[in-house]
């Protein structure tokens, strides 16, 4: 079975066997998320007229911080209701694979 993972700067941020892919972004279950602390709540949010409003976090490595760096729908829309707090990342700011 193939897993999927988001990793940036070497740290894995998400791994898992099973998620959801809408759109070309892999949606990473909550448990996959391998450390919390590296992640912390954005102001930003956007709107998806299928899914709902979409959340923000920005993902701190050392130094570095990543401004809104990954997103997920805490209230998604019954259409949506599949990825509900899935996790899915920007690509060109993480790397997701599947492998």
């Amino acid at each position: 079975m193939p897993t999927a993972r988001a990793v940036k700067d070497g740290v894995v941020l998400a791994e898992a066997n099973a998620w959801e892919t809408v759109e070309g972004n892999v949606y990473f279950p909550p448990s996959a998320i391998k450390d919390k602390e590296l992640f912390s709540k954005s102001d930003t949010t956007t709107y998806c007229p299928w899914k709902g409003e979409a959340e923000y976090y920005s993902i701190k490595i050392g130094e570095n911080k990543i401004q809104d760096a990954a997103w997920y729908y805490a209230q998604p829309y019954e259409k949506a209701a599949h990825i509900k707090d899935h996790v899915a990342f920007y690509k060109g700011k993480v790397d997701v694979t599947i492998e």
